[in-house]
């Protein structure tokens, strides 16, 4: 007796194109024959208009992104189950191997490690889960109950709390997949050590991906530090190692009282938290003449989508233009971008373009992104998403 067909799905000739050569995802707008399944974030084979295999996907019942690739094989040569899944995970932790030493680290992320739409940061026995395609939000407790299997975690969070949830359709939560009690879980930036809630704090618990940033300012900094947007003094104790004294600028008022405390915690008695909107402590600086050795502008993401690039670069051009404005001569300035929308071109030529309204010569000291555990996936710029450029003001 024949085995029967699976729900299939046929895409354009474009779309087959753009997977076959090795981009991640496909828009609905490309589907020809969606798949004749109910099934949430079911693996589906994927054809071109010919019949011709592509792959195997994940496909989303109401995401824009109708399909993520999963594998260029057909159903016939490789079997996407719960051991395939495994696999890949497993993979995803040994790449992090050369960063065993470290207790806070990402060890899966997304479409980079070949597991689209699924991210994972590791706080010492705490791992914080978070998932945006329809494919791995389904398989959340299986995921969550294997990587403590092979983690040894004792605690795994989920945080679907990330607006990236509403793109794609799904309901946002937080919550406990496994272990009990609190997930409070504490880990180190270099010789910092910081404590997270897991089920408390923004975003996963902490920015990780700014990890090699942080310390790379440390070493480089000096004199009077100013840390704009600090979340949880990741910049400012960093600086803190060479600078006499520093200043750290957050809005949240949860965020502020958690840098205190990491400050406290580690002895950093000359770094000051300020609550406060850093657009408005800046321009009280640079009107009234406030001077820095060191400036670091770390904003969140400021263009969610390309239709507010333009309104996101104005915004960036006025933060270094008055952190520019602020700096002493011979002054590092650290500003970053997490916005994936804006290259790291268009970002470079707004530091200069705020340079030069600010009638300031500067040296680009380094081009820096995410670290090794925030790996770029070949051919999808969108995971080159996070820009760190470390400017020296001449005069």
């Amino acid at each position: 007796m024949a085995r029967p067909t699976p729900p299939t799905a046929r895409v354009s000739l474009k779309g087959a194109k753009a997977l076959r050569k090795g981009h991640p995802w496909l828009y609905r707008t490309e589907l020809l024959e969606p798949p004749q399944t109910q099934e949430r974030g079911a693996v589906v084979p994927v054809v071109d208009p010919q019949g011709n295999p592509v792959g195997q996907a994940f496909y989303a019942q109401r995401s824009p992104l109708a399909l993520r690739l999963l594998t260029r094989k057909g159903p016939a040569e490789e079997k996407v189950d719960e051991a395939f899944l495994r696999h890949r995970l497993e993979l995803s932790l040994a790449r992090r191997a050369p960063l065993r030493q470290r207790d806070g680290v990402r060890l899966v992320h997304g479409e980079a490690d070949l597991l689209p739409g699924l991210f994972v940061d590791r706080y010492g026995a705490g791992l914080s889960l978070q998932t945006l395609s329809e494919g791995m939000d389904v398989r959340k407790e299986w995921v969550a109950r294997t990587l403590a299997e092979l983690t040894g975690a004792t605690h795994v969070v989920c945080r679907d709390d990330a607006s990236g949830r509403d793109f794609e359709g799904l309901t946002r939560e937080v919550k406990l997949l496994h272990g009990q009690g609190e997930a409070r879980f504490s880990y180190h930036e270099g010789e910092n050590l910081f404590e997270v809630d897991l089920l408390g704090d923004m975003k996963t618990g902490a920015f990780l991906d700014q990890v090699d940033n942080h310390v790379r300012a440390g070493e480089l900094a000096r004199g009077e530090g100013l840390d704009l947007f600090s979340y949880h003094g990741g910049f400012a104790l960093a600086l803190s190692r060479s600078c006499d004294s520093v200043l750290a600028v957050e809005q949240d008022p949860k965020a502020s009282e958690r840098a205190r405390a990491n400050a406290a915690r580690n002895g950093r008695t000359h770094v000051t938290v300020e609550n406060a909107n850093a657009f408005d402590v800046l321009r009280r600086f640079s009107e009234s003449g406030r001077r820095f050795d060191t400036v670091v502008v770390d904003p969140p993401g400021l263009a969610k989508r390309r239709e507010g690039l333009a309104t996101a670069l104005r915004a960036y051009h006025e933060l270094n233009l008055r952190a520019l404005k602020c700096l002493r001569p011979e002054g590092l300035l650290v500003t970053c971008s997490c916005s994936g929308k804006l290259t790291r071109e268009a970002f470079e030529e707004m530091v200069l373009s705020a340079a030069s309204d600010a009638k300031r010569p500067v040296q680009i000291l380094e081009r820096r992104g995410a670290g090794l555990d925030h790996p770029v996936l070949g051919g999808l710029p969108e995971t080159e998403y996070l820009k760190a450029f470390f400017v020296r003001v001449l005069l």
